[in-house]
């Protein structure tokens, strides 16, 4: 790939892979730094990009992989030497036109589904982060995630009902998807 194509890219799509980064680090320095080793790897590659075969779709396959590999990395490094993060991501929490107290209890619904959410396997996690928050489709997340598409759909229903459980255990009512 060529540095216009990267900057082609990172125009066109860059913003969704960032954001993509992000939900999978839940740390804006770690998510950056994914970012930069994503298109950095992809520069480093001598891939020809096909823009007719949805290159978007390489870009988050290629940050899922390097987020996995470097989750690994860590996992082998805490066995040897623990050690932990106390920084925690705030996320912003688009304020709608209703009272203050609506405001408050969609916080709060939010802060528990993003909880539940890190509970989640990573084969349910990484589905959902990319179908509800990434916008991308289930052809989009096969392709990603290396699965067929029936698996895309049983992990999303799956991911859906284990957040749906856990938010009636919290004592929510009637919560719908």
């Amino acid at each position: 790939m060529t540095a216009a194509e990267i900057e082609k890219c990172m125009d066109d799509f860059g913003t969704d892979i960032y954001r993509f980064c992000l939900k999978l680090c839940l740390d804006k320095a770690d998510a950056e730094d994914l970012y930069q080793q994503t298109f950095l790897k992809a520069l480093e590659a001598e891939w020809t990009l096909d823009w007719e075969n949805n290159p978007r779709a390489l870009f988050f396959s290629l940050a899922h992989n390097l987020w996995k590999s470097d989750r690994r990395k860590q996992a082998r490094r805490n066995a040897i030497a623990p050690c932990g993060n106390f920084d925690e991501e705030t996320e912003a929490v688009l304020h709608t036109q209703g009272s203050m107290e609506d405001d408050y209890l969609q916080k709060e619904l939010l802060t528990k589904v993003r909880k539940i959410m890190q509970t989640l396997p990573e084969k349910f996690q990484v589905p959902m982060i990319l179908f509800y928050l990434s916008d991308c489709s289930i052809e989009q997340i096969a392709a990603i995630i290396k699965k067929p598409a029936g698996t895309v759909k049983s992990r999303l229903f799956k991911g859906r009902s284990l957040i749906k459980k856990g938010l009636e255990d919290a004592g929510y009512e009637r919560v719908s998807f």
